[in-house]
Parts: C-alpha cells; structure tokens; sequence
C-alpha cells in the first residue's frame, strides 16, 4: 500500500515524501515531528543532522527544511535508502542529503564524530526496541562518548522503552505523545 508524509515546516513545508507501506516502517507522525522540532530549536540550523534508521527520511528531510546544514541518513533497506535518494533529487536538496545504505549499529561503531556539534536523531524500529534493546543501549552510549560538546541526541521509542533503559539516566528530557515518546540528551562541556 502506498501512503505520503508531508514536511511540516520550512522550505520545504508542503512537499511530500511517497513510501510503501510495509515491513515494520514505521514513519514519525507529523505531530511527533513537529514537537521534536519545537524541542530541538537552535540545535538544527546550522548544524550536519543524522538521521539514523532514517526510514522514510522524512525527520531528515524536515531538518533540511528548517536550516539544518545537511544531513546525513542511515537506513539498512535498499528499496528505502533509494527512496530517500529519489526525494532528495525531486526536492533539489540532493547535494545536502547522503544517504548511507547500512545497519546502523554497525555504522555508529564506525562513526567518527565531526568536532563540532551535530544533532542526531534516532528512530528505531519498535522490533528493536523489544528485541535488541541492549545493542540500542550500546549504540546511544557510543553516540554520547563520541559526539563533540554541544551535541544533541533525540531518541523516539514507545514509552515503555524509555521507562525501562532510560529513567534515571543523567540527562535525558522525556516527552510523550501517545503511543510514541521523545527523549533527548544535550552533551554538556
């Protein structure tokens, strides 16, 4: 089944992401971005994004619409990654927009942090979070040692995730609407 997602604010507001419904993509309902960027403020423009598990790609698609300086996605699916790629170019971001076709926890064990701040989104499959929740852990912890002073990382998770790794962790703001959740962390110099 074929659906669409639209970019909510900034130079792109308007335009429309197409995707095919299916195997566990799940895309950030528009209020869920909206409220991410609202939180997010001065830590978009600017700055390199990733958007990691990126899906659709349309978190890093609104990140470019509101300033961001590009952005990096990370999507394993090939059809998806394509996908983003062919929204890239349609939108005439292409040259801002690299999409790296690869698992990413393999990827953030390999990441090399710019040194200055960068924003970095993470929105997981539910499937991992029930069923890979310690390399997810692992996978954020690497991303807050390794990002330079500054950095941001926003995490959207069902709310029982966030409830069971990460209440209590140093740090992290924690937003609900509805089924999903936002937690964000700012790495502090």
């Amino acid at each position: 089944m074929r659906a669409q997602l639209r970019i909510v604010a900034g130079t792109l507001r308007g335009r429309r992401l197409n995707y095919i419904v299916e195997g566990g993509l799940r895309p950030t309902p528009d209020m869920v971005r909206q409220a991410l960027f609202s939180i997010l403020g001065n830590a978009v423009p600017g700055r390199i994004f990733f958007d990691l598990f990126a899906g659709t790609g349309a978190v890093g698609f609104e990140a470019l619409s509101r300033g961001a300086s590009s952005v990096e996605f990370v999507e394993r699916d090939p059809r998806t990654a394509a996908a983003i790629n062919k929204h890239g170019q349609a939108f005439g971001v292409a040259d801002l927009a690299r999409v790296h076709k690869a698992d990413v926890y393999r990827w953030v064990e390999r990441w090399q942090a710019p040194a200055e701040p960068v924003t970095i989104f993470l929105g997981p499959p539910f499937s991992d979070l029930e069923n890979r929740p310690e390399a997810l852990l692992l996978g954020l912890a690497d991303l807050q040692q390794k990002a330079a002073s500054g950095s941001v990382l926003a995490l959207q998770s069902e709310k029982t995730f966030v409830a069971d790794h990460l209440l209590g962790q140093q740090g992290w703001d924690h937003r609900h609407y509805g089924r999903n959740q936002l937690a964000i962390w700012v790495k502090e110099s």
